[in-house]
């Protein structure tokens, strides 16, 4: 590892310029500024903006500081310490200096010939250096736009696990978007944008992470298991037909909407661990409803990781809990983190979750910034897709959730 640790913090920076060359620039100065002035930068964070050319984004930022490695993505939109936005124009960079060390960065461009086996590839290129260290995941998450298909995160994930054997990193990350409406996404490869591809980030041993997760959904249901699925799409709960249980239950006909009503208020929750233990949001893996299907009675999930067998409960998704759960969460974290070194607060937040999608009379992420002391920058971004660890052996991708992120020196 390049150098020594000392009071190293990671230099964020935020712009809104509609012009994208401006817009790199002025974040990468912002950036640049919040470090030491004899601080080498190593390599990038970079979150754009849908209505950006990242092309000319990347351009401006490598004006500043020079071709250092980049990585991130799309996003659709952006929160630092200064305040938080989903215009379109935002950009925000993260400028790790060289004292913290230079990670390492793998990449794959086949998740169109399949995500599993992409994640099986990274999985075996993780499995010799991330033992038990921080890894950053960055993929895109729209697979096609006609008609829309996602890349799954669930088997890129799973193929990840697969892959790296008995390697336990801390793995943390999002699949990227340029917007709510989920029109596109790309990543950043280290070099340039590129779509249909996989990025991680192993980080040096010297830094660590604490993460929580934030969803504020929680159970309205018993436990039910699902007895007819096929991928994504669930037919059946407890032997009835999925959309008749979930209308009866929460007295709704989704025919006067075509389920948008149920796609708000409720997700399919697994509880991991003790199924008797007291709720903790952080042992949920949530489910968005993308569809119903009236004449087939069904439900289509986000994600297609669900399987026939699985025990879910109903879980209310409430915008008065999810404010509540992120103002808990982060004041639980500013505890945590006491004493600590912290060096950046990093935050993936759903698209969903911002207010002009979720109807929300508060933006969560304007309770984050009103909450969190933790004495380091915040970098955040809204995503299509979160990871983060559910247990101390294996991360999984979640729906809804935010994802708050902090990267600590060991020393």
């Amino acid at each position: 590892m390049a150098g020594t640790m000392g009071q190293e913090l990671i230099g964020v920076g935020r712009s809104n310029n509609p012009d994208p060359r401006e817009a790199g620039a002025e974040a990468a100065r912002r950036a640049a500024d919040m470090l030491k002035p004899a601080e080498i930068p190593a390599w990038v964070l970079l979150f754009c903006g849908g209505k950006h050319d990242p092309a000319a984004v990347l351009a401006g930022l490598r004006g500043v500081v020079g071709p250092l490695p980049v990585v991130g993505g799309s996003a659709a939109g952006a929160v630092t310490s200064t305040g938080f936005g989903y215009s379109g124009f935002e950009v925000a960079v993260g400028l790790f200096p060289e004292a913290l060390g230079i990670p390492d960065i793998l990449t794959d461009s086949g998740l169109l010939q399949g995500e599993a086996e992409t994640g099986r590839r990274l999985g075996e290129g993780l499995r010799g250096s991330a033992d038990e260290r921080v890894v950053l995941l960055f993929y895109d998450s729209v697979a096609a736009t006609s008609p829309p298909k996602l890349h799954p995160a669930s088997s890129l994930i799973e193929g990840i696990y697969d892959g790296m054997g008995n390697c336990r990193p801390h793995l943390v990350g999002a699949g990227t978007l340029t917007d709510m409406n989920l029109s596109d996404g790309y990543v950043f490869d280290g070099t340039k944008p590129r779509k249909h591809t996989a990025v991680a980030v192993v980080l040096p041993a010297g830094i660590t992470a604490e993460t929580t997760i934030l969803h504020g959904c929680i159970p309205v249901s018993s436990f039910m298991t699902i007895t007819n699925i096929d991928g994504a799409e669930v037919f059946e709960l407890d032997g009835k037909p999925a959309l008749e249980v979930l209308e009866t239950m929460l007295g709704i006909d989704v025919a006067d909407d075509d389920g948008r009503t149920l796609s708000l208020m409720v997700t399919l929750g697994e509880k991991h661990g003790d199924p008797f233990a007291e709720y903790d949001e952080n042992r949920y893996v949530n489910r968005l409803i993308l569809r119903v299907a009236a004449d087939r009675r069904s439900i289509t999930l986000f994600e297609p990781d669900f399987r026939l067998g699985s025990i879910v409960q109903i879980m209310s998704r409430d915008n008065g809990l999810m404010v509540q759960s992120v103002r808990n969460g982060v004041r639980l974290m500013n505890q945590r983190l006491s004493g600590r070194r912290a060096l950046m607060a990093l935050y993936i937040d759903c698209a969903g979750r911002a207010s002009a999608r979720s109807g929300s009379e508060i933006e969560e992420a304007e309770v984050l910034l009103d909450e969190i002391s933790i004495q380091a920058p915040l970098l955040g971004f809204y995503s299509g897709v979160e990871i983060a660890p559910l247990d101390e052996m294996r991360s999984r991708p979640l729906d809804w959730t935010a994802v708050l992120t902090v990267l600590c020196c060991n020393t």
